[in-house]
C-alpha cells in the first residue's frame, strides 16, 4: 500500500470510511474492506456503529499494530470532561486501548474554547488512549488556531475534485498535517463527469478510481471512501496499479467549481 509520511508517522492514503453503515452491514463491510487489504478504518461517535466496527476488527485476522483506526468526538461532546467520558465509551465499543487518530469532527466553542478541548485530547493522547489528535471540518482560521497552541496530525475535510481545498493543502504543507478527503467521490457524482469518464478510459479504471487515484496521489491527502457493496470496495482500493500524468492531474483539479455537499446547521463556529 502507498503510504504518507506525517511527522515520522506511516498513514495508509487510503482508508474506508463507515459514515452511514450501521448493524450487520457495518461489521460486513469493515471485515471486507480489512480482507481486500485497508487499514486504516475511519468512524465517529456520531456514525452510532464504533461498537459494529470494533466487533469486524476483533473477529479479523489483523493485528491491531497494522491498523490505523481514526475515531471522533462529536459536536456536543466539546467539553473538557464530557470529551474525556464519552472518549473513553468509544474505546469501551471499539475494544480497543487507544485509537490511532482521535478528532474534534465539527468546530463549536458554545461548550468550551478550542484549546481547552485540544488540551483535553492532548490529555488523552498523553494517557495512551490516542496516539494522535486532529480536526475535521475545520477552516484555514480555525486550523491555524489549532496548530498554534497544539501539535495536529489531521484536518479531515470534504474534498472532492468539484470542491478546491488549495488553502486548507497549503496549510496542511507548511505545518506538515495530513490532510483527509471525506466524501472523496461527491457522492457518487465523480460518475456523471466526461473528463474523468475520458481519463479513466485512458487507464482501463472507473471514474471513482481515477478520483481516488488524483487524491491520494497529491503531497500529503488520504482519502476514506464509504462503499456499501464489495464490489466498489475492492474497486477503490485497486488504485495503485497507474499513475495519472501532471496533465491529467491538472485537468481533474480545474472541475473544481466550489461545489460543497456538506453545509451542516448544528456546528455554530463553522463558516465555509
Amino acid at each position: 500500500m502507498i503510504e504518507h509520511t506525517i511527522q515520522d508517522t506511516p498513514v495508509p492514503a487510503l482508508g474506508f470510511g463507515t459514515y452511514q453503515l450501521r448493524g450487520t452491514a457495518c461489521r460486513e463491510a469493515v471485515a471486507d474492506a480489512l480482507a481486500i487489504g485497508y487499514r486504516h478504518i475511519d468512524t465517529a461517535q456520531a456514525y452510532e456503529n464504533e461498537a459494529e466496527v470494533g466487533a469486524a476488527i476483533a473477529a479479523s485476522d489483523v493485528p491491531r499494530d497494522d491498523l490505523f483506526v481514526t475515531t471522533k468526538v462529536w459536536v456536543d461532546n466539546l467539553e473538557p470532561g464530557t470529551a474525556r467520558r464519552t472518549t473513553a465509551q468509544s474505546l469501551r465499543d471499539l475494544q480497543m486501548d487507544y485509537v490511532d487518530l482521535l478528532l474534534i469532527h465539527w468546530p463549536n466553542e458554545s461548550l468550551a474554547p478550542l484549546e481547552a478541548t485540544l488540551d483535553a485530547l492532548d490529555a488523552l493522547k498523553e494517557d495512551g488512549k490516542a496516539r494522535h489528535i486532529g480536526v475535521s471540518n475545520f477552516t484555514p482560521t480555525l486550523l491555524q488556531r489549532a496548530v498554534d497552541h497544539t501539535t495536529i496530525f489531521c484536518n479531515q475535510v470534504e474534498y472532492h475534485p468539484f470542491l478546491s481545498q488549495d488553502a486548507l493543502l497549503a496549510q496542511a504543507r507548511s505545518h506538515d498535517l495530513l490532510l483527509t478527503a471525506y466524501s472523496p467521490l461527491a457522492r457518487g457524482q465523480v460518475l456523471d463527469s466526461d473528463r474523468l469518464q475520458a481519463i479513466s478510459e485512458r487507464h482501463g479504471k472507473t471514474p471513482a478510481q481515477v478520483t481516488l487515484r488524483w487524491l491520494v496521489q497529491q503531497e500529503q491527502v488520504a482519502a476514506i471512501p464509504k462503499a456499501s457493496s464489495a464490489q466498489h470496495r475492492a474497486e477503490n482500493f485497486n488504485i495503485f496499479d497507474f499513475h495519472l500524468s501532471d496533465e491529467e492531474m491538472r485537468a481533474i483539479h480545474t472541475l473544481a467549481a466550489g461545489k460543497r455537499l456538506i453545509d451542516p446547521t448544528f456546528a455554530p463556529d463553522w463558516e465555509q
